[in-house]
């Protein structure tokens, strides 16, 4: 049952801070918090360099702080918000102490590794995380989850996969759990052989089929490598081995995910492709609230398929089951490269089928490392950009 926030005047609005707020997920929380702005109160806003954006978003919503973490644009987003008494900031560090203030939940949205740094601060400081930035799970999986646990704070997916397998996931019945199923939509290329694949341009693989992305997550749905760090972001949430998390392709991206259980049941969160709905389950957690998003509609006959990937086409789906076997610093070097490969793409210094030679050859050459602190993290991610950046494309 769908119902809105409770807006009766004794409950206080909820806190909230978003990291990376002018991009498509901050744009989307934004869009739902104000379609009730009475239920919201806003605290941080941050964005790398968009200070046009932010400055309006800050304004609409009232925000008590803002961070640029660019500082070339400092002194501009500082004259957009004359007047007001917002607090403008500035730079890295600023982003993090942002993450620092108690809110009653953070939306952790930035792209890649940036975003570590500042989550895990979040999580020391007691906030509890809404988390769009699968590259921190990702990198360090382990040390964050194992502060959650420390700080008993509450990390919510909002990655449509795995807000599905939150959803579906009995936490009384952790132990009866059979396997945890990720669905992927195959991306635009996945009736396509590898022959095909070599000469795909950077404009038709960021041209998805059902969801409208950032470029980078665009060409990660096309190789499959999103799907990939899907599998490792699940395994470190969800507390699953590799071998108790399957992948099926689903091309009309309407179940979400399963969860299996040794009963047979399979529990599934189904939907239309609208990110606004994995996100308003976080925001409103554990209620729900209404969204302006289209719902289902069984009675035009709903057509759902599913088929098992095909891994020499998609080889991203094998490399990562023994990126996880691995463990340690291997989840990290793979998230990495793949960065760096996805870049070098996307500027057209490498062919498409590149990316994943880049990924596998960086993970063979960097070995394994052991991952004990964020330093660690941090140390290796650099290292790993190095060779990534120096392995030449075979096309």
């Amino acid at each position: 049952m769908l119902y809105e926030l409770d807006l009766s005047p004794e409950l206080k609005p909820k806190s909230i801070s978003i990291l990376g707020s002018t991009g498509s997920v901050g744009k989307s929380t934004i869009d739902l918090i104000l379609s009730q702005p009475e239920s919201f109160e806003i605290n941080v806003l941050t964005a790398n360099s968009n200070y046009k954006l932010l400055a309006e978003q800050a304004i609409k919503l009232n925000a008590q702080h803002v961070v640029i973490g660019n500082d070339n644009y400092y002194a501009k987003l500082k004259k957009e918000l004359a007047g007001t008494n917002i607090s403008v900031a500035s730079g890295y560090q600023a982003i993090i102490d942002g993450a620092s203030i108690k809110v009653d939940l953070l939306i952790s949205a930035i792209v890649g590794i940036a975003g570590l740094k500042a989550s895990m601060q979040a999580i020391k400081s007691g906030n509890s995380i809404a988390l769009a930035n699968k590259e921190s799970m990702v990198c360090a999986g382990r040390l964050m989850t194992n502060e959650a646990k420390k700080y008993n704070i509450d990390l919510l997916p909002i990655d449509s996969e795995h807000n599905a397998i939150f959803q579906s996931l009995e936490k009384a019945n952790i132990e009866s759990v059979k396997r945890l199923i990720l669905t992927a939509s195959g991306g635009p290329f996945l009736r396509q052989n590898r022959d095909e694949l070599k000469d795909i341009t950077v404009e038709q693989a960021i041209a998805h089929p059902n969801w409208s992305m950032g470029r980078k997550i665009s060409v990660d749905s096309a190789t499959m490598m999103n799907k990939a760090l899907e599998v490792i972001e699940a395994s470190y949430l969800f507390d699953m081995k590799q071998d108790k998390i399957d992948v099926l392709m689903h091309p009309q991206s309407i179940v979400h995910s399963c969860v299996e259980y040794i009963d047979g049941s399979i529990i599934s969160q189904m939907g239309a492709s609208d990110m606004r709905t994995p996100i308003a389950y976080a925001l409103s957690y554990p209620n729900r609230m209404k969204t302006s998003g289209n719902s289902l509609d069984f009675s035009n006959g709903l057509n759902l398929t599913f088929e098992q990937p095909d891994i020499n086409r998609f080889p991203a789906l094998r490399i990562v089951r023994e990126v996880l076997k691995n463990g340690q610093g291997q989840p990290t070097i793979f998230n990495t490269a793949n960065e760096i490969a996805v870049d070098r793409f996307l500027n057209k210094e490498i062919a498409f089928l590149d990316i994943e030679m880049i990924v596998e050859k960086t993970l063979d050459i960097m070995g394994n490392k052991q991952i004990n602190n964020l330093d660690d993290v941090y140390n290796l991610d650099i290292e790993t950009r190095v060779i990534a950046s120096e392995i030449k494309g075979i096309n």
